[in-house]
């Protein structure tokens, strides 16, 4: 029996080849792929201290603006009740310029031989007492009050003739227009 001579094979094994090639592959791709995410977690760390260096920074301004909003409130406070005032007093003005011609117009009215003994005005209407000599000044002031264009209705409320000084006794409302859906008085 013939013995077979030694053979000595310097070459790797092919099949044994592939795997080790696979595992060299693996580890040089891992080491790679394990650089790799570290690197974005740590740069993920760093812009975490830098949103929260620039969080604080925010919220020291907020509080600083917050010191001078606090400090200028009483100002503020003043400077909004003041307008509120100038508000309500536009309006009185308004209202008390309104009040003074209507007043106006209706003494205006006034014929000779009509004296007033009152005149008021309430909400939406004006309230006139009136001693007249005659018919004749009386009926003029009625017709002018009813031409009045702020004057909405006339009534006369009571007349009397007082026969022992030749004088008559008026009483007469006019109820004044609403304007702009508002009484003549109406404050807001």
């Amino acid at each position: 029996m013939a013995k077979k001579p030694a053979s000595i094979n310097l070459l790797k094994n092919s099949s044994g080849e592939t795997i080790n090639q696979v595992v060299n592959w693996a580890l040089t791709i891992g080491r790679v792929l394990i650089i790799v995410v570290e690197l974005i977690a740590l740069s993920a760390f760093l812009y975490r201290f830098t949103l929260d260096n620039q969080l604080r920074n925010l919220n020291d301004k907020i509080k600083q603006e917050q010191t001078v909003i606090a400090s200028q409130k009483k100002n503020e406070d003043t400077f909004r009740a003041l307008q509120d005032r100038l508000t309500i007093a536009s309006q009185f003005t308004d209202l008390g310029q309104k009040n003074v011609k209507v007043f106006k117009d209706i003494v205006g009215f006034a014929p000779t031989g009509l004296t007033f003994t009152n005149v008021s005005l309430l909400d939406n209407s004006v309230k006139v007492e009136a001693n007249v000599n005659s018919v004749t000044p009386l009926s003029v002031f009625i017709n002018a009050l009813k031409a009045y264009p702020g004057a909405e209705s006339v009534s006369i409320n009571k007349i009397e003739n007082k026969t022992s000084t030749a004088v008559i006794t008026v009483s007469i409302t006019v109820v004044l227009k609403q304007q702009g859906g508002q009484n003549a008085n109406s404050r807001n």
